[in-house]
């Protein structure tokens, strides 16, 4: 059985050395350990495996040493700047202000500017919340006063209890059950090592774990506003292509009286999503969706459908994540962080196993890209091809040659034909997982055999991400 330790220490010699201590007396293994003072003097990650009554004696031995300290639940660190007038003692009155309210300064910062006022920054440790607010009102009353976001940061201001205090504002910016917390604390901490050790700067891998939490947060309810277009195939058959600001299109087949949508998008925009298609489609119900392939963006709103259509490696993984195991993304060590990360921050949940039909079952490939199948809507026939894993494991590509109709999940997306709100989304995950695709080299050479797949004439190709993209052969 394996576990994370988050523990809060103190910042002196031989503190590891005491909790190493409790895991060996107990025999159990450390497997991973991640501290960094730079980011925070005193959260360390401990990784273990053992056995449940090992573990559950390791904690209350942690707890017995004060490693596991609850204060931290209540303590945050606020970052302020104080505007002061650039002449001697000014700063005086606010350093007796916080002296009367027994504030711990943690972080202090100031350099003049050729105006005639100072701009004070301060990481102030606050282990009483409901001071802060009245120290606020006679703060002001000396000088103008601004609070810092966290998350906002360019680099790391504080470094007393910055995980506390940043995690705080990832639940916050999401309105994410503070049961996640410790979840969410862990793999970003696992990002940032992980990272890291790739020489990635940790103040880039938080920055962009904070801005990425914040697109995803500012396109729901409201500003929930996908680009949506509809493709006439024939007069009877019709393609509606839903593109969102963040996360995978959605493609709503209608064709002789059948319909077929194709991948879903995040799960946190499944409020927004189910509107949509039931202002789109006044009856729906009972509805059948294909998946190109399963990573998180793709397959956030696969439980609200009947039907799961999917290759058998795809299915695998989503019985996988069923069975509270690792999905395919999460077996890349650098990919596993920025999964979690967007699991936790999107809300997703692994689809029952009974809506998965897994189809075209090919164990073996031999080439990039092989042909596995067949797949009918309407008047649309269209040839099914796996890939051999470049972008992920299991992906499918959908080739209808009489109408010239493609869709072809992330293995070929439109990147010049993505908005402006898209293309800043977009430029996270290539940071946070090193790369969006499991083999890229892999990805170019499917890439390449899908081209040489298609008949000549004017094609419609469908990806996972960008506008509808007109191509010919």
């Amino acid at each position: 059985m394996k576990k994370t330790f988050v523990t809060n220490m103190p910042n002196h010699i031989g503190s590891f050395l005491k909790a190493s201590k409790c895991f060996s007396k107990l025999g159990v293994n450390i497997t991973r350990v991640s501290y960094n003072k730079a980011v925070d003097s005193h959260t360390l990650f401990i990784d273990v495996e053992g056995e449940q009554s090992q573990l559950e004696k390791a904690t209350e031995m942690l707890k017995g040493i004060g490693y596991l300290s609850n204060e931290q639940e209540n303590s945050k660190i606020v970052l302020l700047e104080f505007r002061l007038e650039d002449c001697p003692g000014s700063v005086t009155a606010v350093l007796e202000l916080i002296n009367n309210y027994s504030l711990n300064i943690s972080y202090i910062s100031s350099q003049e500017n050729g105006s005639k006022y100072q701009f004070f920054k301060m990481g102030l440790y606050v282990n009483d919340p409901s001071i802060l607010d009245d120290f606020l009102v006679q703060a002001r009353k000396l000088c103008e006063v601004r609070i810092i976001n966290y998350n906002n940061t360019e680099r790391v201001f504080d470094n007393s209890l910055f995980y506390n205090s940043y995690v705080d504002g990832l639940v916050k910016t999401m309105a994410l059950d503070p049961q996640r917390k410790e979840d969410l604390l862990v793999n970003v901490n696992l990002a940032m090592q992980t990272l890291d050790e790739t020489g990635l700067s940790p103040y880039k891998t938080f920055d962009s774990i904070s801005r990425f939490a914040e697109l995803l947060a500012k396109s729901k309810g409201e500003n929930f506003k996908p680009r949506i277009t509809k493709h006439a195939i024939t007069k009877n058959t019709s393609i509606t292509l839903i593109e969102p600001d963040c996360g995978s299109n959605t493609a709503i087949i209608e064709s002789l009286g059948e319909r077929i949508f194709v991948d879903s998008g995040y799960a946190c925009y499944k409020k927004e999503m189910l509107k949509l298609f039931k202002t789109l489609i006044p009856d729906f119900e009972n509805e059948k969706i294909l998946l190109t392939h399963a990573d998180v963006d793709h397959a956030g709103l696969l439980s609200e459908f009947d039907q799961v259509i999917a290759s058998q490696k795809t299915a695998e993984c989503l019985f996988s994540e069923a069975d509270n195991s690792m999905g395919f993304r999460e077996s890349n060590v650098l990919h596993k962080p920025y999964i979690n990360i967007c699991k936790i921050l999107t809300e997703y949940k692994a689809v029952e196993k009974d809506k998965v039909r897994p189809s075209w079952n090919k164990s073996n490939l031999e080439f990039p890209l092989e042909r596995i199948g067949d797949f009918t809507v309407g008047e649309l026939n269209f040839e099914v091809y796996e890939g051999k894993g470049g972008h992920l494991s299991g992906e499918i590509i959908l080739i209808e040659q009489t109408h010239k109709i493609a869709f072809t999940g992330d293995v070929f997306i439109n990147v010049h034909g993505l908005t402006e709100n898209q293309a800043n989304y977009n430029k996270y995950a290539p940071i946070l997982m090193t790369s969006v695709d499991t083999d890229k080299n892999l990805c170019a050479l499917e890439r390449a055999e899908f081209i040489k797949k298609l008949s000549g004439g004017e094609w419609s190709i469908f990806g996972g991400h960008g506008g509808k993209k007109e191509y010919r052969v």
